[in-house]
């Protein structure tokens, strides 16, 4: 009887292991060999989740064909910030070599607002150059019934080297999916529609226990300066803004509080006594379980943990840099079905 065929995988920009957690968690029997970041605390939360001899402190920049070549990969994971071609220039490069070897598959995520950029572009045009069949796609974790609001874009590319297409790559461009094929429909915004479309957890099953007097409190200086500017929700809300690197100091588009006095509600004579409506910001344990690194607190125990040396202002930076864990899994499912 021969071994099941383990799928290795390389994860680019791999921050805390969003990536690598997605995969385990999938159907696909896969393996991340390595991984590579830049961000020195990243790289030391990535060991401590992830197990030594993973994750490598690098300038993806630097990384070369012949480097990548060596470890057999048949699938790639990537989260950059800005420019996700640049891990592809050895790629690219690589194309004028007979010995290089792809990978089969990729997978890419990057910001809602990359779908317009010239880099995106340049970046199917190599793919389609190397052979590469591609699917794009605009999700939020509220399609999977997270309540919060995140939308990404994410790239899956399949190798099929007898691909053959009449479509030019600026037509198939247009064509971004707003949901996985046989995984619901496109993603219409229950704010805008007369009855309840998806069935979105309450935001509560995602939070700690009481937390009242704890360090996430908010104080009364920035209530005073910045009340005005802060998205507010209650443990029964449905959804939650994007959070962000900035949280807890940035007060506008940088992600939810709570309001953990439900009794008001919310009214503009409410919201002018900010004070009584005891607001805080979302630890960064419950933030784990809105990007999906742990379980909803009822579901299970925890287990993801930080190196005792991450301040929580770095805990707050990692995790808004990160992918959410679900919606990366029900994709590579998909690139692999």
């Amino acid at each position: 009887m021969t071994e099941e065929h383990i799928i290795r995988a390389l994860e680019f920009y791999s921050g805390i292991g969003g990536l690598h957690l997605a995969l385990a968690r999938s159907q696909v029997n896969g393996s991340v060999i390595r991984a590579y970041d830049w961000d020195q605390s990243a790289c030391q939360v990535y060991q401590k989740n992830h197990g030594p001899g993973i994750v490598k402190k690098a300038d993806i920049l630097l990384l070369t064909a012949t480097e990548l070549r060596t470890f057999n990969a048949e699938l790639w994971l990537l989260s950059p910030s800005c420019q996700p071609y640049t891990v592809l220039n050895p790629l690219a490069k690589g194309a004028e070599d007979p010995r290089a070897k792809y990978p089969r598959y990729m997978l890419v995520e990057n910001v809602a607002g990359f779908e317009t950029s010239s880099t995106r572009l340049r970046l199917l045009h190599i793919l389609d150059k190397l052979g590469y069949a591609c699917s794009e796609f605009l999700l939020t974790p509220l399609q999977f019934g997270i309540p919060n609001s995140r939308l990404r874009y994410y790239l899956l590319a399949k190798w099929n080297p007898l691909k053959s297409t009449n479509t030019p790559v600026e037509a198939a461009a247009q064509m971004i999916l707003r949901h996985i094929p046989g995984q619901g429909g496109d993603w219409l915004d229950p704010r805008d529609a007369t009855e309840r479309i998806y069935d979105v957890q309450e935001v509560r099953r995602y939070l700690d226990d009481d937390l009242e007097g704890s360090d996430f409190r908010i104080s009364d200086r920035v209530l005073e300066k910045w009340g005005r500017l802060f998205d507010i929700v209650l443990p029964s809300a449905r959804r939650t803004c994007c959070f962000t690197r900035g949280y807890t100091k940035l007060a506008e588009r940088a992600g939810s509080v709570l309001q953990m006095n439900e009794e008001l509600d919310g009214s503009a004579d409410a919201v002018r006594l900010l004070d009584p409506l005891r607001l805080r910001y979302f630890s960064p344990s419950e933030l784990l379980r809105l990007f999906c690194f742990e379980l909803p607190r009822d579901s299970g125990p925890e287990s993801f943990t930080w190196p005792d040396a991450i301040s929580t202002k770095t805990k707050y930076k990692l995790i808004g840099n990160s992918v959410n864990v679900e919606v990366v899994r029900h994709l590579i499912e998909y690139l692999f079905a």
